[in-house]
């Protein structure tokens, strides 16, 4: 049996199992969709409709959503300098065809496949195990140096270095400016990956500000 629908503005001549692109329809992946509009069952003793055949409707799962291939659109008036280009995908929607019924049949009752599950930890779990995560890459880094005697520097007087930055390189055991005065290309290294400064201690010349500051201290 065969049955000729309507709808979106088109005929659609469809039969048990066949899966047809039609115009946008309201539902998800297997939602259960009904065709009223019936003008023609096919089979052994076809009906046509006047417009429609009475009691006839056919059933589909909706399969997936979709858009279809994009168009250019593109208007030009003569002699008007006037262009516009423009794009369009056009949505359409994936049915399968699972019923074709008469004489004001009820559909099947099918449940909907539920939609499979992502593998993983649950989400109370994962988003606890991000918060961990998010709380560890905001505590204090381990100390790289040994914490020199005396009362620490102001770091702050370092262009580029606020209070947050200064409670870092406090936590690394850089507590004074003849410390940061006298790093060498390691140190500077060391700083750099594990503030994940890329390079921001020699572009911005801590070394040298550090130096200024020192002797300027001792003044």
């Amino acid at each position: 049996m065969f049955a000729v629908i309507k709808t979106g503005g088109k005929q659609y001549r469809v039969a048990a199992d066949d899966t047809l692109a039609v115009a946008k329809l309201a539902g998800e992946a297997g939602d259960q969709v009904m065709f009223s509009d019936v003008l023609v069952l096919g089979g052994d003793a076809p009906k046509y409709g006047a417009p429609l055949v009475d009691g006839a409707s056919v059933v589909g799962e909706i399969v997936e959503q979709k858009r279809g291939p994009k168009i250019i659109v593109f208007k030009k008036r003569r002699r008007h300098n006037s262009r516009r280009k423009n794009g369009h995908r056009q949505d359409f929607t994936l049915v399968k065809i699972t019923e074709i019924l008469t004489d004001g049949a009820e559909p099947s009752k099918t449940e909907k496949k539920a939609k499979p599950k992502a593998e993983g930890k649950p989400k109370a779990e994962a988003k606890a195990d991000a918060g961990a995560a998010k709380d560890k890459s905001q505590a204090a880094p381990a100390a790289l140096f040994e914490t020199p005697q005396g009362p620490a520097d102001d770091l702050k007087k370092i262009g580029g270095v606020g209070p947050v930055l200064e409670k870092k390189l406090n936590a690394l055991g850089i507590t004074r400016f003849d410390q940061i005065a006298a790093f060498s290309a390691d140190d500077v290294q060391r700083v750099d990956e594990m503030l994940n400064f890329k390079g921001r201690v020699e572009r911005e010349d801590w070394i040298g500000q550090a130096k200024a500051l020192a002797e300027a201290a001792k003044e």
